[in-house]
């Protein structure tokens, strides 16, 4: 049941993750910049998460050595978000996407490098499938050839970061142990300082144009901030990091959904394609305990069967 749980709420996260266009886009509409609305964003989701705290009583209270690991997270969030959108004004954002979402590689390659985590078959199947439809739903004939290679190496670099991010929160022990709302305040809180600073250094945090601007943030900081972190740490603390980070591969296609139901853009049979391919994806991945109990079981009456030296 905590297993299911954990996949329940690992594609919560990432599909909730996918609404960020719905809110975002009509706030840039207004004139505001990425680096400002990011800042309001992360300062307003930690008020939120405050709030909650408060509610339910859980204490504020931080050891000296929980903080290193609290700007350890802030500044790989802060990271994974600010190399995408300076990939976005680089390269086709089809091609940033996809380049972005080859996280799961990263997640895998920690995870088999640094903690022998053994990879199942149908993870890498998961893996290559979900990659395949986030290519297919992003690219849509641009692959952005025109890109520098610096500009490809930071959206790379972006993924990366979050694979750290994903990595850490479920393999370090004093991080796991937290109680997840503790952790998603702080680190959103240094994520926001880190955006604060850049914003500054960059011409300074703009002020909200209208009332319709602060409803989008509020929906913003709410939803795919504040409802689809608390998901994502409770999904990587149940099923693990690399299955989570294969279930990110919902995210582009609650864009994609909303961009065709909301926004009216067209859905391409190629986009059809590549929702089809995500699908099975998340299939195999919910399924992968039982798949895998039944190869670990056909291993042992093999084992059994073979006659011994």
């Amino acid at each position: 049941m905590n297993r299911f749980k954990g996949f329940f709420f690992g594609m919560l996260a990432s599909a909730s993750f996918g609404l960020i266009p719905l809110f975002t886009l009509p706030m840039m509409q207004e004139g505001l910049q990425t680096d400002s609305i990011l800042t309001y964003r992360m300062f307003l989701a930690s008020a939120l998460v405050a709030v909650l705290m408060l509610l339910r009583g859980v204490s504020f209270a931080t050891r000296w050595r929980e903080l290193p690991w609290f700007a350890f997270l802030g500044f790989f969030y802060y990271g994974s978000a600010a190399l995408l959108f300076q990939g976005y004004h680089s390269m086709s954002s089809g091609m940033a996407t996809t380049l972005h979402f080859l996280y799961p590689i990263g997640v895998t390659l920690i995870m088999r490098l640094v903690f022998g985590q053994r990879t199942s078959p149908y993870t890498i199947l998961a893996i290559v499938l979900a990659l395949s439809g986030v290519a297919l739903l992003s690219l849509k004939g641009d692959v952005g050839m025109g890109s520098s290679p610096l500009a490809f190496a930071l959206v790379l670099l972006s993924g990366f970061s979050y694979a750290i991010y994903l990595v850490a929160v479920n393999n370090v022990q004093l991080l796991r142990a937290m109680d997840n709302l503790k952790l998603t305040l702080y680190s959103l809180l240094c994520g926001g300082i880190y955006f604060l600073v850049d914003t500054l250094l960059s011409g300074g945090l703009q002020p909200l144009p209208s009332t319709a601007a602060l409803g989008n943030l509020l929906l913003l900081a709410l939803v795919p901030t504040l409802i689809s972190n608390l998901c994502l740490v409770r999904a990587i603390k149940s099923i693990g990091s690399t299955l989570t980070s294969v279930l990110g591969a919902m995210e582009p296609l609650t864009a994609i959904v909303i961009g065709a139901l909301v926004l009216g853009e067209q859905v391409t049979p190629v986009m059809l394609v590549g929702v089809l391919l995500i699908v099975s994806a998340v299939t195999i991945i919910v399924l992968s305990p039982l798949l895998d109990s039944n190869i670990a079981e056909r291993l042992r009456r093999f084992a059994r069967r073979s006659p011994r030296p």
